[in-house]
């Protein structure tokens, strides 16, 4: 990410109200970012896994690299190319490929950069 869009990410951010894009204490990658992009949408960054990793897994340096070879460049990506809600694949009526995660976050470990156990590899 050059410095004119890593700037205009930090503005964008900026406006986002603090507590509602605070990870929760033990909420995981996957339902953190898709309560994110329910609520603010994608830009087509890995804004809301740079912000839940600097907040829950700092050691976890290599996170955006990994996804990045999977598949997920963007935060959108991660649902359509790694990750799907363990709930079978349906379509909703608003045409979404798949259903948002049955109930709240099962949480992981502080640290951890897997997601919870609503969410399983989506790769076929």
């Amino acid at each position: 990410m050059d410095d004119a869009a890593r700037d205009s990410a930090a503005s964008e951010l900026s406006t986002v109200p603090g507590a509602v894009a605070t990870p929760l204490p033990v909420e995981c990658v996957a339902c953190y970012v898709w309560r994110m992009l329910d609520e603010f949408g994608c830009n087509a960054t890995l804004r809301w896994t740079r912000r839940w990793r600097d907040a829950r897994a700092r050691r976890a340096t290599a996170l955006e690299h990994r996804l990045a070879r999977r598949g997920g460049c963007c935060d959108c990506e991660l649902f359509l190319n790694i990750w799907v809600p363990s709930s079978p694949l349906t379509t909703e009526p608003s045409g979404t490929r798949f259903p948002p995660p049955k109930g709240p976050c099962r949480g992981v470990r502080r640290g951890s950069s897997q997601p919870c156990h609503l969410w399983v590899d989506g790769r076929v």
